[in-house]
């Protein structure tokens, strides 16, 4: 598990129905290291699962931290803890920032964002404003009323800033084709839903390479409409413990009150790998390599293929 900084919620705030703010402030004896554009941040929710989210604003001395989280209802449970659970005075532990997602040096901007993706957009718009950069922004939402920070944004770009709601509608969204035709020398920043990323990804392709860049925490599934449940035996400890066909391995073992170090818990980080004793797996993460899945397992994705699993735990 990486190190940890102990924080508390000195402020959260409405900004949608279904998004809310949370300012994040550093416990007595603690700092908040600098965060660049695009960072993010990994916390632990209340129900003890840890989630990442991009950090709102930049800063080189951050005083405090600002976060927007949306709450999915049909998600795995962090978001809603977290709308739940935290309230100002919260006592909470976060991570240092991390940056894949980090600006580059360029003539122009072109910042795309859809929904909740608006996060790390904004903290960059607002440091390109600073900077005095060419840019031009897009933000794509199903509806004023979840447009989160869209009055902030209009006084910040003004006409450099082109709103649009859809409804829902597939027929309504944005054409971005007038932007992709022909290849420019701007640089094109990207997070959204999958499907606005996938667009992208798609009516670029024949732009040059490192041109465009795109921020997604989504990973892996690691649940699946056929899983079964199985058991995991525990070797150190003896105990045995049952996995639901809706459940991962790591949260079957957070419920039983087994602690295990987790990060982002969707097959991408690395920070849960666990060592196999015995039984076959269906290895769902992104991290392993070839050589490591004969004697380990990522718990936060990967199941039994048939039978049982013994973990080193």
């Amino acid at each position: 598990m990486p190190e940890t900084i102990s924080a508390r919620v000195t402020a959260r705030r409405d900004l949608t129905p279904a998004i809310r703010e949370f300012v994040l402030a550093p416990a007595p004896g603690f700092t908040l290291p600098a965060a660049e554009p695009g960072a993010h941040i990994g916390v632990e929710t209340p129900s003890g699962a840890w989630r990442q989210y991009s950090l709102v604003t930049p800063a080189q001395e951050p005083a405090c931290y600002r976060i927007a989280v949306k709450r999915e209802t049909d998600g795995r449970g962090g978001s809603d803890a977290v709308h739940t659970g935290w309230a100002e005075g919260s006592e909470i532990l976060l991570t240092a920032p991390s940056n894949s997602f980090a600006l580059q040096a360029a003539p122009r901007y072109l910042l795309i964002a859809g929904g909740i993706g608006v996060t790390p957009i904004y903290a960059m718009a607002q440091q390109l404003v600073g900077q005095g950069a060419d840019l031009e922004m897009i933000y794509c939402t199903r509806s004023r009323a979840e447009t989160a920070y869209a009055d902030a944004l209009e006084a910040l770009l003004g006409d450099r800033l082109t709103l649009h709601h859809d409804g829902g509608d597939p027929e309504e969204v944005y054409d971005f084709w007038d932007h992709f035709a022909e290849p420019q020398m701007a640089h094109v920043y990207c997070c959204g839903p999958s499907a606005l990323m996938e667009e992208i990804k798609a009516i670029s392709g024949h732009w040059p390479e490192g041109r465009v860049h795109f921020e997604d925490f989504a990973g892996v599934e690691g649940l699946r409409a056929d899983d079964v449940a199985f058991d995991v035996a525990l070797q150190k400890t003896g105990l045995t413990v049952s996995i639901p066909a809706d459940r991962s391995i790591l949260e079957a073992l957070r419920a039983a009150g087994i602690s295990t170090p987790s990060s982002c818990e969707s097959g991408t980080c690395g920070t849960c790998k666990v060592g196999l004793i015995a039984g076959a797996v269906d290895h769902r993460d992104m991290v392993l390599m070839e050589h490591e899945k004969a004697d380990h397992i990522m718990i936060c994705v990967s199941r039994a293929a048939s039978g049982g699993l013994v973990l080193d735990l």
